[in-house]
């Protein structure tokens, strides 16, 4: 018997990747359906994919801050975006497994956009990080575990 074959009652029960990137799917899809619906006349009067991209461009800070109050708001209050609510997995602290601070899912928010600006870099550490974290994971000291 190898020593990973023992139950280890500290270590959280991670999160699959595949989860995690259905998560991030599904609260992206929101957010951009909901800048869609606000954009519809600037983005159907638009001659032009120039033109949609110069509009996307104008308004990509209050996409990127919508992102940050959405997931600091989620995971503050429900400990999950609504994406990881659908998916069944939750943000926890690294430490205490608890539900995070208002400052931890603030962190975590902001360096999510960050995550995702750096080639999505920040996202495929998780790959290949033991505990499966991502940027904003280690910079919130959170942990993406199962419901």
């Amino acid at each position: 018997m190898q020593e990973d074959d023992f139950y280890r009652p500290n270590e959280p029960d991670l999160a699959p990747l595949g989860r995690r990137a259905a998560a991030y799917a599904i609260d992206d899809i929101l957010i951009s359906i909901i800048f869609v619906i606000m954009l519809w006349e600037p983005i159907s009067a638009a001659q032009s994919a120039e033109e949609i991209a110069a509009l996307m461009n104008g308004v990509w800070l209050l996409m990127a801050a919508t992102q940050i109050i959405y997931h600091t708001l989620f995971v503050w209050q429900y400990g999950a975006s609504l994406g990881k609510i659908a998916m069944k997995i939750r943000v926890a602290d690294a430490t205490t497994f608890s539900q995070p601070s208002f400052q931890s899912a603030f962190n975590r928010g902001v360096f999510r956009v960050v995550s995702s600006l750096v080639f999505y870099l920040g996202f495929i550490w998780a790959l290949f990080d033991p505990r499966r974290e991502a940027w904003h994971d280690k910079t919130a000291s959170t942990l993406v575990v199962n419901a």
